[in-house]
């Protein structure tokens, strides 16, 4: 039994369809790997230690043991290191052992996903170290993998940020083009509340809209694109009323600045954009 939980992400589910598109479920010839059935005995039987081969924030590692054990149920896993751990490279994240040709089935499954996530983790981590102490949140976004939205952003918080809107559902997020058919800010705010909506987050690249999207009922202001100087006398003229986000082309570079300008929020989409995949190796013996 594999202790991993997300709400509305369906464990088994993706287990089972990340295998059976490698595996060419329905496909031709699909429905086996070829590979490991023409070369491995059925009865053999491997153990295997996962190892990070750079400095990483782990993540994922529940997920990489439910491919394993969705093809050998009896498969002895020992986890190594906790989620959200950081560790240095060549630390022993997974130890395993059970059937040969299951572990060499779900071998890349496991890996890709682990990969993918803790780059996403570490990322995140620099981010949220490049903040320093200026007591802002990192938050990240909904430029993720379709697919991947539950996972990437649990990766995410694995890194030390906090999750933005998981999707459509649970915010207003009023830009710039619902202003262009409303008219203005304050308009297209003011249509979200009349509507029922009680998160209304809008977006503002000018000092002169705050006051109108704060008027008209504004609950969070994305202040996108603006520089330093402009960040700090949005914040002051916002002045505490509503949470504020310095949103827009933010990098390791930009950040620590942006987050001292006294902004509640930082918002960076390459953190699930452009995490390049953590280097981690699985190696096998047979036994």
């Amino acid at each position: 039994m594999i202790d991993f939980s997300l709400p509305g992400f369906d464990l088994s589910a993706f287990v089972r369809a990340t295998l059976d598109e490698d595996l060419g479920l329905g496909l031709p010839g699909g429905g086996k790997d070829v590979t490991a059935e023409s070369v491995i005995p059925a009865t053999a039987r491997f153990s295997g230690t996962m190892d990070s081969r750079d400095a990483i924030v782990a993540a994922g590692l529940p997920i990489a043991a439910a491919f394993f054990r969705a093809l050998d149920p009896e498969m002895d896993i020992e986890m190594l290191v906790e989620e959200g751990a950081q560790v240095s490279a060549g630390t022993r994240l997974m130890r395993l052992s059970g059937n040969a040709r299951a572990m060499l089935t779900a071998e890349r499954s496991a890996l890709n996903t682990v990969q993918h996530l803790s780059g996403i983790a570490t990322m995140t981590r620099h981010y949220v170290d490049a903040m320093g102490n200026s007591g802002c949140v990192l938050l990240d976004t909904r430029k993720t993998i379709p697919g991947l939205r539950h996972l990437e952003k649990y990766a995410t918080r694995t890194g030390g940020a906090k999750n933005h809107r998981m999707g459509l559902w649970d915010a207003a997020m009023i830009k710039d083009n619902h202003v262009l058919v409303a008219g203005d800010v304050g308009e297209a705010v003011r249509r979200a509340r009349a509507a029922g909506v009680a998160e209304v987050i809008c977006e503002v690249d000018r000092i002169d809209q705050i006051e109108p999207a704060l008027a008209a009922g504004a609950s969070h202001l994305l202040l996108d694109n603006m520089d330093v100087p402009t960040l700090r006398e949005a914040v002051a003229l916002v002045a505490g009323r509503v949470p504020t986000e310095a949103s827009g082309g933010i990098d390791l570079d930009t950040i620590g600045p942006k987050a001292a300008t006294g902004v509640t929020y930082v918002s960076v989409g390459r953190l699930t954009q452009s995490a390049p995949a953590a280097d981690i190796g699985l190696d096998f013996t047979p036994l």
